[in-house]
């Protein structure tokens, strides 16, 4: 007999906006006429929990009595209802569940039971088989979810289990090229046939084959993701094609040229795109115009110094700021993709022990107003992706309490290839509340925050590579799942001054999981991946290094720390682990259950693999006048009204107004501009703006953060997108009352996947000369970015992407609003 039992809960029919939401969009988005009703059911199957417990939870916990209908068991149904339930895929990391566990553990002061959430769909009328399957195919994403029988289940206790010792590649080190090529194919590498060749050296070198955990590492560490080797490679020869603007171009490249000279002298250093997409930064600070930049060996995010006055008093603070791409996993899992797009824009910033108080998100998407039966066979609907991403990022803002100061998405059928999801966040603290020092043998890192579970596990070599019609099916365990109320906990408790300078160094849990969070925090460490929390058993050893799991830090503390950092923490209802030791060994070490899973030489993993050399060919741009003829408006000049008419019709001048109340522009009361100003709230502002946050007192110090980029530049001339991009933020930035000196800059880069084509490597290098030429002229630097060059699926590109981020610091009195202020 099933000791499991079952609570359904249905919204009261006055409430139900979401089921008659849901009854429309089946009507008129997939065109089932013959359907008259839908109902949504949510269901929590419960094991563990005594009667008593269950009564007192069953109206409290799991339902509203104002709202909600609850029935036990099972719910009544007609006859020839269509009716269905989906459920996450096992190891999906479930809100709904686990928030009415926390509850039940918080009320009842027992053990947390076990609750598993699901949701049936009942749908009633005329409803053909095609159509139910269609229906179906519309609700059910295979990478997070799947259709469960409507009966429960006996028993909620997931027996799962581990290998039982490492596995290791018996024969690597004798494999022939043909045998490590197909060996890489067969295990979905993301590295090259030359990456896999280098490491059957190293392993020839130390006479024993490696661990099937090792060469996931070094798949995870080398991947473009975590290590930019596209950006790294070395760039042998550069050709600029002949055209209307390439005397222009070559100008570009001149000035890059020119800055090399003035930063490194002579020198035979690599031409790369990291090199000229930092050589800006380099250049100023050689110059003494940097004097604000913040420098450490924490990498995560923008970070600069600014003085803010804290009740009429000037203090020391650092602000940090950061752009975060999740194209990935937001076109295979719109809600949870943007949902962790959000969360790890957070994190990086948050890792440096900042407080992140103001977001900004910025999409590609293609035509949401495709119908869905025009959809591309592999994909999701462009309108089931573009309102469940809205959703995703949404959720995670308004559970963690974060401003989403500016939303808006740029639309081109180029974005069919991948979505583009962006996030931008800024945060900052006391700078005397943020302590840095280098690692020594003998501290002791720990994990704080979440768990790991399986979602992730490849995500950063998954984002690495270019989609196809399989992605859909093969890439579900690339998804993180977030958790916005643990992220929420640790902000709290990063600010808090007592534990966030017992901090040394710390690392997000981004791409690579373990093996890179806390494998970069020192040279030399040894960890014990049996310490490491989990969200269920059955986890080995492989997935436990390199398992992205969300809404967790590394931290490096001195040993005496440690039993503070752990208080502190339990004090914030989070739990933290030692988990490694650093060590003065040069080595990487991993054991589970006893064994040695991974030991690897510091100097051979920062080796990145095989370095790439390329050539580029910049190709040239039409005339601009072919350009610019696609925007002259079809009428006669002198009808204003009708030019005006015709231009706001486009869709990427539409208003995002609809879009835009999704998100919360006001939490944390830090927020200086409304999204849509004047009279009829309908003029959109044109970047975002908030107070520094200040425990305790009151400031006019605040920050401006601007974008730029248009898709439709970058496709004509991608050297003239990067120009327009940095200048668009620019100006966005002065007109909102901002000084263009102190503007500070973070650049995205988001392209089709390179290969080893000449001209595609022009398009990237081309934007980037356009970046660096106009920060040169106006004396600027970028000091940060993200780039992601895997926008390609078959033969569809996304557009060649240049976004620029401009940040200054400016008084709030300052600011300008853009909204017509009186007639004339």
């Amino acid at each position: 007999m099933s000791s499991v039992k079952r609570i359904i809960v249905e919204k009261k029919d006055r409430f139900a906006d979401e089921s008659r939401k849901l009854l429309n969009e089946i009507k008129e988005g997939l065109h089932v006429e013959g359907i008259t009703s839908v109902r949504l059911l949510n269901v929590y199957d419960v094991d563990g929990l005594s009667e008593e417990d269950y009564i007192k939870s069953k109206n409290s916990v799991f339902s509203e009595p104002n709202v909600d209908d609850v029935y036990e068991e099972t719910v009544a149904m007609s006859a020839d209802a269509f009716a269905f339930r989906t459920q996450l895929l096992p190891g999906q990391f479930d809100q709904r569940g686990d928030s009415a566990g926390q509850c039940i553990e918080i009320i009842t002061l027992k053990d947390r039971p076990l609750i598993e959430s699901s949701r049936i769909y009942v749908m009633t009328g005329s409803i053909s088989e095609d159509e139910q399957l269609k229906i179906k195919n519309y609700l059910i994403n295979p990478v997070e979810s799947h259709e469960v029988p409507l009966g429960k289940p006996l028993s909620l206790d997931q027996k799962l289990s581990a290998p039982e010792s490492v596995k290791r590649v018996c024969g690597f080190i004798d494999f022939t090229a043909d045998e490590l090529a197909t060996y890489r194919a067969d295990m979905g590498f993301a590295m090259s046939d030359d990456d896999i060749a280098h490491i059957q050296k190293y392993f020839i070198g130390i006479k024993r084959d490696p661990s099937i955990t090792e060469l996931k590492v070094l798949d995870t560490y080398w991947s473009d993701h975590c290590r930019h080797t596209t950006f790294m490679s070395e760039i042998t020869a550069v050709d600029i094609a002949e055209g209307p603007y390439s005397s222009v171009i070559k100008d570009g490249y001149q000035t890059y040229l020119n800055d090399r000279a003035f930063v490194y002298g002579e020198t035979d250093r690599d031409i790369s795109l990291m090199d000229l997409a930092v050589i800006s930064a380099k250049k100023q600070k050689k110059a003494g115009n940097l004097e604000d930049l913040d420098i450490s060996d924490e990498i995560n995010a923008c970070s600069i110094n600014v003085s803010v006055d804290v009740n009429g008093k000037d203090e020391d603070y650092l602000v940090m700021f950061k752009n975060e791409t999740h194209n990935h996993p937001t076109e295979i899992e719109p809600f949870g993709g943007a949902s962790t797009c959000l969360g790890g824009a957070i994190r990086d910033p948050l890792s440096g022990r900042v407080y992140v108080y103001q977001g900004m998100r910025l999409t590609g998407s293609g035509d949401p107003r495709t119908p869905v039966e025009e959809t591309l066979s592999g994909k999701l609907p462009q309108i089931k992706i573009t309102r469940e991403a809205a959703k995703g990022f949404s959720s995670y803002g308004n559970q963690i309490g974060l401003a989403t100061g500016l939303v808006e998405e740029v639309y081109d059928e180029g974005f069919l290839a991948k979505r583009m999801e962006v996030g931008a966040v800024i945060g900052a603290a006391p700078k005397k509340n943020v302590r840095r020092e280098q690692p020594i043998a003998g501290d002791v890192i720990l994990i704080v925050g979440g768990e790991t579970g399986r979602d992730g596990c490849g995500g950063a070599t998954g984002s690495s590579k270019e989609h196809d019609e399989e992605s859909i099916l093969t890439c579900g365990a690339e998804v993180q799942k977030g958790n916005a109320p643990v992220e929420r906990k640790l902000q709290r408790l990063f600010r808090n001054e007592k534990l966030s300078v017992l901090i040394k160094k710390c690392n997000d849990f981004g791409a690579g999981g373990v093996s890179v969070a806390i494998g970069e925090l020192a040279d030399s460490i040894d960890i014990d991946l049996d310490q490491v929390p989990v969200k269920y058993a059955g986890l080995d050893g492989t997935e436990l290094a390199i398992s992205e799991s969300q809404e967790r830090m590394a931290v490096v503390v001195s040993k005496e720390d440690a039993e503070a950092f752990k208080a502190l923490s339990a004090e914030e209802n989070l739990n933290a682990v030692q988990v490694a030791t650093v060590t003065d060994s040069g080595k990487l070490r991993m054991t589970w259950r006893g064994d040695t899973i991974l030991e690897l030489d510091r100097d051979f993993i920062e080796t990145n693999g095989v370095k790439t050399k390329t050539q580029v060919i910049v190709e040239g741009a039409d005339d601009a006048d072919n350009f610019f003829n696609k925007y002259k408006v079809a009428v006669d000049a002198s009808d204003k009204k009708a030019a005006w008419l015709q231009n706001l019709a486009r869709l990427n001048v539409c208003s995002r107004q609809g879009l835009v109340e999704n998100f919360d522009s006001s939490i944390g009361a830090a927020t200086v501009l409304s999204p849509f100003g004047g009279h009829y709230r309908k003029t959109p502002i044109q970047g975002m703006v908030a107070k520094v946050p200040v425990l305790g007192g009151e400031t006019t110090t605040g920050t401006i953060m601007t974008f730029g980029y248009d898709p439709e530049v970058g496709k004509w001339s991608t050297f003239h997108g990067g120009m327009y991009s940095v200048v668009d933020s620019i100006a966005r930035l002065v007109a909102i009352g901002g000084d263009y000196r102190k503007a500070r800059f973070s650049m995205q880069e988001y392209f089709e996947k390179l290969g080893m084509v000449p001209e595609k490597w022009g398009k990237p290098f081309s934007s980037l000369l356009g970046v660096n030429k106009v920060l040169s002229e106006f004396g600027l630097a970028a000091i940060g970015g993200k780039d992601s060059m895997s926008g390609t699926f078959k033969d569809i590109n996304v557009p060649p992407t240049v976004i620029s981020f401009a940040v200054a610091p400016t008084k709030v009195d300052q600011v300008i609003t853009p909204e017509l202020k009186k007639a004339d």
